[in-house]
């Protein structure tokens, strides 16, 4: 793979410097769908409630790939167990793997029917600037980049560093979120995590001498999901976004020139999937102007729920335990005089810091002992394995307009 003249280094406030010595790193990074990402919040609606949460899905790609090189550079085990073109497709596939988001991240696939992470492989291996700088320097590479993201790379090694329970993805967003939340719930030592992976039988795996830092990187994962990641704030803006975007579809059958106003959602109202290049053009900002676009159309309800979006005129919300109560603000709410159907939101949630073998046992974290074994975190750390015997935290709210409360 050809290198730069000259390392490419960009300043950084979780790493430092990011440091970029191939070419085709350099260029993905100037590509088109890659630049998009600068248009994309990295926390959706969180800066609704951290306002200076505005850090974007660019800068967090960059960490991810960041931490990737590091592994490969910096760790010999990792160095020593990967070819050249392993280590460049996995750096590749950390520093693309969010070019599929959508606007507001993952809020935008609670309101339409888009996987990130099929969009992005679908940028990878299809009609795209990224797709043809790839190709170019070799034919396989787009196809071999995507299968660490769709997880199907035959070496497992690969898919781990970039999605795993112990992953460059989550080690970069909980570090990079904290900090642009002002809040220190996501902090973990990220130098002594990345001095203590090894490999083993195919497996990244931790010395046993790491296991209070995975600890405390749990410990982190948990409390940055309640408290900045779950805020009912931040979740209250997604409650109107679903709703708006549930209403503009509806309005959208029944009147299509409703759309002429507001252009930009074309293809998402007429289409199942979009094409790359329709994906591209639907940013944050193009959804932010629709949004003032539409606070000045006929339809109350649309004009309303964007005049929320934009003004930040946020629903209010409250727990409920039972179907019983649900039904009881159902009526509430249509008594009032409000559509239950678009002010109306019921959203439960549910997280567990640590679940090993959930999809795979490569998403458990491994722990490689002083005599030579591995053995499953849980089973050696009795915090982690009180997490596990512990009942999940879950919870469930509904939201509703706040003039009902005055």
């Amino acid at each position: 793979m050809k290198k730069l003249d000259e390392v490419k280094v960009l300043r950084d406030p979780i790493h430092g410097y990011i440091h970029i010595k191939y070419q085709i790193i350099w260029d993905c990074l100037n590509a088109p769908e890659f630049q998009r990402l600068r248009r994309i919040h990295q926390l959706g609606a969180t800066h609704i409630v951290y306002h200076t949460a505005e850090h974007s899905r660019f800068s967090h790609s960059l960490g991810v790939y960041e931490i990737v090189r590091r592994m490969i550079s910096e760790n010999g085990d990792i160095g020593q167990a990967l070819s050249q073109y392993e280590k460049i497709t996995v750096m590749l596939a950390a520093l693309l793997h969010d070019i599929g988001h959508g606007p507001f991240s993952h809020s935008f696939e609670h309101v339409s029917k888009y996987n990130h992470e099929e969009c992005t492989c679908n940028i990878i291996t299809g009609d795209s600037s990224i797709y043809r700088i790839l190709s170019k320097e070799n034919p396989r590479l787009p196809y071999d980049v995507a299968s660490v993201i769709n997880h199907t790379h035959p070496n497992s090694l690969l898919i781990q560093m970039v999605s795993s329970q112990l992953d460059a993805d989550r080690m970069d967003y909980l570090l990079r979120d904290a900090y642009f939340t002002g809040t220190s719930y996501g902090e973990f030592d990220l130098e002594r995590v990345l001095r203590t992976i090894r490999v083993k039988n195919q497996k990244l795996v931790v010395k046993e001498s790491g296991i209070h830092t995975i600890e405390d990187y749990i410990m982190a994962r948990y409390h940055m999901y309640w408290q900045v990641y779950y805020h009912p704030v931040s979740r209250s803006y997604e409650a109107i976004l679903h709703s708006f975007f549930k209403r503009l579809f509806d309005v959208y059958h029944m009147d299509p020139s409703i759309i002429d106003e507001a252009p930009m959602f074309k293809a998402l109202c007429e289409k199942e999937y979009l094409t790359n290049s329709e994906l591209y053009e639907l940013d944050e900002c193009a959804c932010q102007f629709g949004f003032m676009q539409l606070t000045k159309c006929e339809d109350d309800i649309l004009k309303d729920l964007s005049n929320r979006l934009l003004s930040r005129h946020l629903f209010e919300y409250d727990d409920i335990y039972t179907i019983e109560q649900e039904n009881e603000y159902f009526k509430w709410i249509q008594s009032h005089g409000f559509d239950p159907e678009y002010y109306m939101y019921v959203d439960r949630t549910e997280q567990r810091p640590y679940q090993p073998y959930r999809d795979h046992e490569d998403n458990a974290i491994w722990v490689l002992m002083r005599d030579g074994s591995i053995q499953e975190l849980s089973k050696v750390s009795t915090i982690v394995d009180a997490i596990l015997k512990g009942e999940n935290k879950n919870e469930k709210k509904v939201f509703f307009p706040d003039e009902l409360n005055n």
